[in-house]
């Protein structure tokens, strides 16, 4: 069965940290891209970082640039987002995706419609 489990999120005050663990029950995992998306109360969901499936590239979204880290762990099927200096704006749902490799890099990691697999997501709060 496919399966993408989230985990890490929770509350925390603005200015601290926190990492938020996908773990992947995929067939071949290296053969996916991961993507990490939030939906912020009464938005809509939209893309905040994503890794190729070898882990080669990145992508990270504008909002988040030099604050949010994605990475893998291709031995442990895990995709890992590291935030870092939150701010009450990041207060979202966070959602982990699979999407099959070669649909293209950069700003097509954006779209949602790519991805074939979405987790259950994690709240995360930010406290000012």
């Amino acid at each position: 069965q496919v399966q993408l489990v989230e985990s890490g999120g929770g509350l925390v005050q603005a200015g601290g940290s926190l990492r938020l663990s996908c773990a992947a029950s995929l067939g071949a995992f290296t053969y996916y891209d991961m993507g990490w998306f939030r939906q912020p109360p009464g938005k809509e969901r939209y893309i905040v970082a994503a890794i190729s499936g070898s882990g080669g590239s990145t992508y990270v979204a504008d909002s988040v640039r030099g604050r949010f880290t994605i990475s893998r762990d291709n031995a442990k099927n895990m995709v890992y987002l590291q935030m870092n200096s939150l701010k009450p704006e990041d207060t979202a749902v966070y959602y982990c995706a699979a999407r099959r490799t070669g649909k293209g890099g950069s700003y097509f990691y954006a779209l949602k419609l790519d991805y074939d697999f979405w987790g259950q997501g994690t709240q995360v709060t930010v406290s000012s």
